[in-house]
């Protein structure tokens, strides 16, 4: 593995964290500022720490992409609330998923609408993610995910995968959606080196009707990270390298971090310094 393309992936990479008390010190830490950061949005807390905590990563020269999750949002009178305090705090950067919360908190039960009023309102952001879906969704069939990216490409700028640990399917997904004319930016979305133990200990932070929800939705992530070697970064880049490094097909990494943002630096600087060698 050596190539100039997956060196691009990691020179343009995103890290994605978790709103915790300790979330912006460790970014302070290890976070270099030319590393895009995004902040999760939780159904359990709502979206106040994201708001925050992005404020304030802002405020010390990040690029800082906040979660504003669809359900979260009471109304159009929340949503224009959301979008002046960002523009204030000089985010240009949103990531609008539809979001977990159940029921929602308001008028919007998927993100579609919200991208629309976005639109209505003077596209006030330069970039709007939305997500993309590799792997099948738990609700909802592969061929409407692979619509709705279609539907939302005028409203967005860019596309982050969902969590996914299959090479083969990540390479088929993304030629895929470029053979239905999707072609945003893909932001591809995969987990850093993270510990079962610790993601396990995130889960249970996170609040406990919310981390049994993550438990359950995720419960083949474990796996993977239970079984001896069963989960490697670096090995499933390697085996995707081919279908990625393709001119246009990714633009580049989105790295979940589960807050393990010190040992997801140091692994990605260490991959670096290999494939210069």
């Amino acid at each position: 593995m050596g190539t100039p393309g997956l060196r691009t992936l990691l020179d343009s990479v995103r890290y994605e964290v978790l709103p915790a008390k300790a979330t912006e010190d460790k970014v302070l830490a290890h976070v270099p500022r030319d590393v895009v950061v995004t902040v999760t949005a939780s159904p359990v807390k709502g979206l106040e720490p994201t708001l925050d905590l992005a404020g304030r990563l802002a405020a010390h020269g990040y690029r800082v992409v906040p979660h504003v999750p669809a359900r979260l949002l009471r109304d159009e009178v929340h949503l224009k609330e959301v979008v002046d305090r960002l523009r204030e705090a000089g985010v240009d950067d949103v990531f609008v998923p539809a979001g977990d919360a159940d029921p929602p908190a308001g008028a919007y039960d998927g993100a579609l609408p919200v991208l629309r009023r976005l639109s209505e309102l003077g596209r006030p952001f330069a970039h709007v993610g939305i997500t993309g879906y590799p792997e099948s969704h738990p609700l909802i069939h592969d061929d409407v995910t692979v619509q709705a990216m279609w539907d939302k490409r005028e409203h967005a700028t860019y596309i982050v995968s969902n969590l996914c640990f299959d090479a083969r399917v990540l390479g088929e997904w993304v030629v895929r959606i470029r053979r239905r004319d999707v072609t945003l930016p893909v932001h591809l979305g995969i987990a850093g080196p993270v510990q079962r133990a610790k993601l396990l200990a995130v889960a249970t932070k996170i609040g406990v009707g919310e981390s049994r929800r993550f438990l359950t939705k995720h419960a083949s992530w474990f796996l993977r990270f239970a079984t001896p070697g069963g989960y490697s970064p670096e090995r499933l880049l390697t085996r995707a390298e081919q279908a990625l490094t393709v001119p246009a097909a990714v633009a580049g990494l989105h790295l979940f971090t589960f807050n393990q943002i010190a040992e997801t630096e140091k692994w990605r600087r260490a991959l670096l310094d290999r494939l210069g060698e």
